[in-house]
């Protein structure tokens, strides 16, 4: 059974990415960014950079008024906390390095010089604001997401892919694929890691607050051996196949809720239209 279930998951993930560079011929033969491997069947139901930015006007307007309305009427649109807070970055990725340039300068991490940790570039609240600040932000997140049940709809496609990841990973024929990347990072002298996001979440690259990592040597040539196993391997592409195969049918099988999501993001999105509107 085990043999078999390999076969048919390996016939998929051969079918899905012929379909998927079949119907792409415009995408680069070298993938240095995600982007570069086209869109998913999910992205249309998800919250997006943009949506954030947007948001966080949006928010940042509510707030400020709300601030006005209790007495505090120059409160800034970005502000600091009275204290300096921890910061900590969560880094994540879809599938791991891919950038051959940036592995070679920077292994897994980045030039922090072009990629700085965003900072407020308001003044620091007061204690007083600081007091009435957060039922300020609860009366603008209410606001932008009034008419939303959210327990049911509000981002049902990122609470989805918890699942649909997990089934992505157990796909017989993309576990292949990890093992011919795996066995082609270990024949050039480096650890056999399961996939590439355990490569590129190795404890060994002390990664600091920010997210970013110490570009050792030894990081960078493992990157660098990364990029090139997944090139030969076209990894990348095997596994955004299957996340598209897994993702379509799994939207059809949950078609309604996949449909009750969006609307409910197009009423948040509707809402912040409306705040970035008036002026102010």
């Amino acid at each position: 059974m085990a043999g078999r279930g390999w076969r048919l998951g390996a016939v998929a993930v051969v079918t899905v990415l012929a379909a998927f560079c079949a119907s792409g011929s415009e995408r680069p033969e070298v993938i240095r960014t995600a982007s570069d491997l086209g869109p998913l069947p999910a992205d249309r139901y998800d919250y997006t950079p943009q949506d954030y930015q947007r948001s966080h006007r949006a928010s940042a307007l509510l707030i400020r008024q709300c601030m006005a309305d209790r007495g505090h009427p120059d409160f800034p649109l970005d502000p600091r906390y009275p204290g300096d807070p921890v910061v900590a970055t969560a880094v994540g990725t879809d599938y791991g390095a891919l950038d051959l340039d940036a592995a070679r300068r920077w292994g897994y991490g980045w030039d922090s010089a072009k990629h700085p940790v965003p900072r407020p570039t308001g003044r620091r609240m007061t204690n007083a604001e600081y007091a009435d600040w957060p039922s300020c932000n609860a009366r603008a997140n209410r606001r932008l997401l009034h008419g939303i049940d959210l327990k049911r709809d509000w981002l049902y496609a990122s609470r989805r892919a918890i699942e649909v990841d997990k089934e992505v990973k157990r796909d017989p024929g993309l576990r292949a694929a990890w093992a011919l990347w795996s066995r082609c990072v270990a024949e050039q002298g480096f650890p056999r890691y399961p996939d590439p996001v355990a490569a590129y979440t190795d404890h060994a690259w002390q990664r600091d607050s920010s997210g970013n990592t110490r570009h050792t040597r030894r990081e960078r040539a493992t990157a660098v051996a990364d990029v090139l196993c997944k090139r030969r391997h076209r990894t990348a592409q095997s596994w955004h196949a299957v996340r598209a195969w897994k993702q379509s049918a799994d939207i059809r099988r949950h078609r309604d809720r996949y449909s009750a999501g969006l609307r409910a993001l197009r009423t948040y999105r509707a809402h912040i239209a409306e705040v970035l509107r008036k002026p102010g």
